[in-house]
């Protein structure tokens, strides 16, 4: 590993070779942002492929090992991709699935600017949120959704730095890319900064001769270009002579150079050297977002530069050999960050002085926001959705930190997610205040649409993508701003899918939010298959990060919500309680999901231990007898049919049970924890779900029914071994009635029954009590 920090306008370099040939072309830009242009307060998305260079710089600076550099893409080593949660070195976004960490960091911005403007904020100095982006990440569809959204919000303090390497993993980019960049850009507001020529290229250019070699650089095709890079300096003399010697200026600037030197020069693009660099870096005195389009090669500095296989090339040994001995690297000393220097103080002194680093580790703390206990509502009847509003709404009411540090979010469906009363008592976010024209007009409206600075609803456009980009930067606002923000985010149900990839990346990054998913299953159902959920059930189960709960009524969302608050900033070691063996007091973010479907609701219930089994996954509405030979298990807005079967079933079954399902994720999550302990030798250890069905007798059948794949629960009889039997909803959906589709699943009331009379021992329930 070479590094020469001194002399950083000049010719000074930092090289890594061998891991990859994208990371090569990202030397220069790394180098000329962290030892030069960034500050403390400023934000990186370190493009994926670039992580070697970043963990390098790291090294130097004492944030990261030899030891997790010596195991780069092994177990515990650094990782392939810069991640938050998985590396020691300070990762400011982590990156990996291509276009989410160059968008995230538009909307790190946005969530700033949300910062700055609460007066509870300390103030600090706005930093650029930076992304170094593959040029073949701009494929990814995300970036373009995001560069709109910016639009809408004057986005500001961003900067993307393109990896113009024109290479991709399978091949070269068309040609002509450069331009359409550039129009789509300034199309939404962006700078435009052509980085395309090094100091070597622009000394020839003003020799005698040297235009014609800029022009003829300029109409180079990108294919032509990587493989003379790859070639060499004599092919890259036979064909520039070839094609523009003309025995006079241009022969002469040519020849004037070695074979070495010449390729120097073709090589030296704008984007590897730190002069060029520096010189625009340091030219942006405004705050408008800004996109700097970088020449690179990719694989420079290496054998395999310019190559189209060079993605997955790897050096030989041979190769290796000579590359370390042209970089000067003694053998044995390739983890020496001086090796190469014979006296090291001055860039041990300059290093000193970088600013980015000098405050040490970025990362912030926030205070824990202390909650105000359930809000607890009195209607007799309503869904989950609407009882959501209204919990927010009450409060919207308070004078509490808690409603203060809340932010919403919704991508084009505030009003029909039931956040319009929130909206209406805290308004819109804006940097600057918009007035609401159809209230000053006089125009009857429910919707109070004042933009302000003061506002706490986040209203975007449709793409669920930015939605979950959005909810990831505003849940790190704690470690990235020192501030605590507690989002909330809201999303048609079905919809979750399309912004999947960007959920799992929030998640990965440990971003804290609540994502509310409504209206969920089959509820939805005059409007048909494609807006009705199936496989969300089985999303919350499966995403890491997220505890996901299926509240039926009113109290038990409360009870989630209140408790939801706190989990969200809790950041403990990871010791699982041992009561149910989750591991809560790590946190992590919330997904709820909830219906359009009004219910009636129970009789208040107050018992501390409802409580808790509401948190912890579950609890019996009705305890089953010693001798039940079927327990009804449940999750959601199904309940009533589950009761009223239950209630049939008991006409001719004696010691029927209700199990309540708050949350299947957190009952399997407990329940494999506990497995786990026992493997250790920790005998007792029980999770929640084992408790609850621990008492059944062996013979017992359990009958699961869910508005959503019947997979959500049908796990539940390997707990004990209990027989079970999943109902719930496997294919897509069609317009009519819940009642109508329902019976058309089989997990109506009748169908309940039906099934247990037909698949299970005992007496069957006569049909003229189905239909009385």
């Amino acid at each position: 590993m070479i590094h020469n920090a001194n002399h950083l306008r000049d010719k000074g370099e930092v090289k890594v070779g061998g891991h990859q040939a994208s990371s090569a072309s990202m030397v220069s830009i790394l180098t000329a942002l962290y030892c030069h242009v960034l500050r403390p307060e400023d934000r990186v998305a370190v493009k994926p492929h670039a992580s070697p260079v970043f963990h390098a710089i790291q090294y130097l600076m004492g944030n990261q090992t030899r030891e997790k550099l010596e195991n780069f893409r092994g177990f515990g080593g650094a990782q392939s991709y810069p991640s938050r949660t998985k590396d020691i070195d300070d990762v400011d976004f982590s990156t990996g699935s291509v276009g989410l960490g160059v968008a995230v960091t538009a909307f790190a911005s946005l969530v700033q600017d949300y910062i700055a403007a609460r007066p509870w904020a300390q103030k600090r100095p706005l930093g650029r949120m930076i992304a170094l982006v593959g040029d073949a990440e701009l494929d990814e569809g995300n970036v373009y959704e995001c560069l709109q959204e910016g639009w809408k919000h004057d986005l500001r303090n961003t900067w993307w730095v393109i990896d113009y390497n024109r290479q991709s993993l399978d091949g070269v980019v068309r040609e002509g890319l450069w331009q359409r960049i550039e129009a789509i850009f300034k199309a939404f507001g962006w700078d435009v900064v052509i980085v395309k020529y090094g100091a070597l290229q622009k000394v020839a250019f003003a020799e005698p001769g040297g235009a014609r070699l800029k022009d003829w650089i300029d109409a180079c095709p990108n294919q032509l270009y990587a493989a003379l890079t790859f070639q060499g300096g004599a092919a890259w003399r036979r064909r520039l002579l070839d094609e523009i010697g003309d025995q006079g200026d241009v022969a002469a600037l040519i020849e004037r150079r070695s074979d070495a030197e010449l390729a120097e020069l073709m090589s030296n693009l704008g984007g590897h050297c730190l002069e060029a660099l520096t010189d625009v870096f340091d030219s942006i005195d405004h705050d408008r977002p800004t996109v700097f389009l970088a020449y690179t090669i990719k694989g420079w500095g290496t054998p395999l530069a310019g190559h189209k296989d060079n993605h997955a090339g790897l050096m030989t040994a041979s190769q290796m050999a000579e590359f370390q001995a042209a970089m000067q690297v003694a053998p044995g000393t390739e983890w020496d960050p001086f090796s190469t220097m014979a006296d090291s103080r001055d860039a041990r002194a300059f290093l000193a002085r970088v600013p980015f680093f000098e405050p040490g580790p970025r990362r912030f703390k926030a205070e824990r926001i202390a909650t105000e206990g359930p809000v607890l509502l009195e209607d007799r009847v309503m869904s989950t959705q609407a009882g959501f509003g209204k919990i927010l709404d009450a409060l919207a009411k308070t004078d509490t930190a808690l409603a203060d540090r809340i932010v919403t979010i919704a991508p084009d469906v505030t009003v029909s997610t039931n956040l319009g009363p929130w909206v209406n008592r805290r308004g819109l976010f804006a940097r600057d205040a918009r007035a609401d024209t159809f209230r000053d007009e006089r125009v009857p409206s429910a919707q109070k649409w004042h933009f302000s600075p003061e506002g706490q609803h986040v209203e975007l456009g449709i793409a669920e993508m930015n939605l979950f980009l959005l909810l990831a930067a505003a849940g790190l606002s704690h470690s990235l701003y020192g501030e605590r923000l507690l989002p909330i985010g809201t999303v048609y149900d079905p919809f979750i899918s399309r912004g999947l990839d960007a959920l799992n990346y929030a998640c990965y990054q440990d971003a804290r939010f609540m994502i509310v998913g409504t209206p969920s299953g089959i509820t939805l159902a005059p409007e048909g298959g494609a807006h009705q959920s199936i496989a969300t059930p089985l999303i919350g189960i499966s995403q890491d990060g997220l505890a996901s709960f299926e509240p039926a009524f009113l109290d038990e969302l409360a009870i989630i919500m209140d408790w939801s608050f706190d989990y969200m900033q809790r950041d403990g070691d990871g010791q699982p309680d041992e009561r149910t063996w989750l591991r809560d007091e790590t946190g992590g973010s919330v997904y709820l999901r909830l219906t359009t479907r009004p219910l009636e609701q129970p009789a208040p219930r107050r018992d501390p231990r409802f409580r808790q089994g509401v948190i912890d996954g579950g609890y019996w509405l009705k305890p089953p007898g010693p001798n039940a030979d079927v327990v009804l298990v449940y999750q959601g807005c199904i309940a009533p049919e589950v009761i009223a079967a239950a209630g049939l079933l008991g006409e001719s079954r004696r010691d029927i049970g209700v199990l309540a399902v708050t949350s299947a994720d957190r009952l399997n999550a407990g329940w494999t924890a506990a497995q786990r302990a026992r493997r250790r030798g920790v005998s007792q250890a029980s999770g929640h779900v084992e408790t609850l069905l621990a008492g059944l007798p062996p013979h017992c059948t359990l009958v699961t029914v869910t508005d959503g794949h019947p997979a959500g629960l049908a796990w539940l009889g390997a707990v004990h071994g209990h027989r079970t039997i999943p109902l719930g909803v496997e294919h897509f959906g069609q317009t009519g009635t819940v009642q109508d589709l329902y019976r058309h699943y089989g997990i109506d009331k009748a169908g309940i029954v039906r099934t247990v009379s037909g698949l299970t021992r005992g007496a069957a329930v006569s049909e003229l009590l189905l239909f009385p």
